[in-house]
C-alpha cells in the first residue's frame, strides 16, 4: 500500500506565526491547502481521503462553489491541482479511484466528487443521515452546505458500519467504511459539522495518519502549550462550526492524541500549509520544509 499527500486546491496565502518564524520552522507566508490522501491499494484500487476542488469548480467557480466563497477564500483553481488530473500524473485512470472516504460535506472536500461518478462515497452516519434524513435536526443546513453542484451527479453515498463500533486511541465510535478491506477507520471528531469525521488509515509500517479534516486548522492548536490558533483560520472555524462545545471537546482530545500517541500517530489537518509541507518533505525525502 502506498499513501500520496495531495493538494487538491490552493486556496488564500496566510502569513506564519511570529513565534514560528523566531523558532524556524517556516521561512514565508503559503497558500492553504485542500489536503487529500491517495491510497494506492492491491485489493481495493484507488482510495481517496477527501477530493478538494474538482475541474467543474474551475471551469464556473462561483456558480459551483458559490460566489461569496471564492471571493473569501481566493482559490487558485488550477487544473493541475484537482485530484483528477493528479491521479492521471500517476499512471492512472480515474475509473481506479473506486472508493472516495470524506471527512465531511463542505464545498472545499467534495468538490472531486462528479470527477469521478463511479466511486462509492463513504461518510459517517451522522454525515450521511444529515443529508438524506429530512428529520435530522441538520438536514436543511447540512444540505445548504453540500454544493448543488458536487451532487448533481447523484454520488454513491454510503454510511461507514458502526453496527460494531470501534475505540480508536480513546476516540469512541469508529466506523468501518463497507467494502474496504484495508485499515481504514472514520474516526468521529464533531463539532464542525453533523457528522464531521477524521479518516485514520494505517500505513505499512504500523504508523497510522489521521486526515482530522476540520476538526483544527493549524497544526498549533494541537501542538503547542496553550495551543496557538491562527488569527485569519480561527474565524472561519468559528463560523462554519455547528457546536462549539463539540469541537472544543475534540481538540481537547486531538491535544491529548498528540501528546501521549506521537510516536504511533501522525495527525494533520485539511488546510494547515505547514503541514502538508512537512509531510510532503517526509514523503519525497526533501530537505527543504517550506516549497514554494
Amino acid at each position: 500500500m502506498r499513501i500520496h499527500h495531495l493538494n487538491c486546491g490552493s486556496l488564500r496565502k496566510i502569513p506564519p506565526l511570529g513565534e514560528e518564524l523566531a523558532e524556524g520552522v517556516v521561512h514565508r507566508e503559503l497558500a492553504a491547502v485542500c489536503h487529500c490522501l491517495l491510497i494506492e491499494t492491491d485489493a481495493d484500487g484507488l482510495v481517496l481521503v477527501d477530493s478538494g476542488l474538482g475541474t467543474a469548480d474551475l471551469q464556473h467557480p462561483d456558480r459551483s462553489l458559490g460566489a461569496d466563497w471564492v471571493a473569501y477564500a481566493r482559490p487558485a483553481l488550477d487544473p493541475e491541482e484537482t485530484a483528477l488530473r493528479q491521479v492521471v500524473r500517476l499512471g492512472y485512470a480515474p475509473q481506479d479511484v473506486r472508493h472516495i472516504v470524506l471527512t465531511h460535506l463542505h464545498r472545499d472536500h467534495t468538490g472531486g466528487l462528479p470527477d469521478f461518478p463511479h466511486a462509492t462515497v463513504h461518510l459517517h452516519p451522522d454525515e450521511y443521515r444529515a443529508v438524506t434524513d429530512s428529520a435530522a435536526a441538520h438536514h436543511q443546513t447540512s444540505l445548504d452546505r453540500f454544493m448543488p453542484a458536487h451532487r448533481a451527479h447523484a454520488p454513491l453515498l454510503t454510511p461507514a458500519s458502526a453496527d460494531q463500533p470501534a475505540e480508536w486511541f480513546g476516540f469512541p465510535g469508529a466506523a468501518r467504511p463497507q467494502g474496504l478491506s484495508c485499515e481504514l477507520l472514520v474516526v468521529p471528531l464533531p463539532g464542525h459539522s453533523a457528522g464531521h469525521a477524521g479518516v485514520a488509515v494505517r500505513a505499512d509500517d504500523g504508523r497510522w495518519l489521521l486526515h482530522a479534516g476540520d476538526a483544527y486548522m493549524h497544526h498549533g492548536e494541537i501542538e503547542r502549550t496553550p495551543p496557538l490558533a491562527h488569527p485569519v483560520l480561527d474565524p472561519i472555524q468559528q463560523g462554519a462550526q455547528t457546536e462549539a462545545s463539540a469541537r472544543i471537546a475534540t481538540l481537547d482530545r486531538l491535544r491529548a492524541l498528540h501528546r501521549d500517541h506521537a510516536d504511533e500517530v501522525t495527525a494533520f489537518s485539511a488546510h494547515d500549509p505547514w503541514e502538508f509541507a512537512r509531510l510532503t518533505a517526509s514523503e519525497t525525502g526533501a530537505t527543504d520544509p517550506t516549497p514554494g
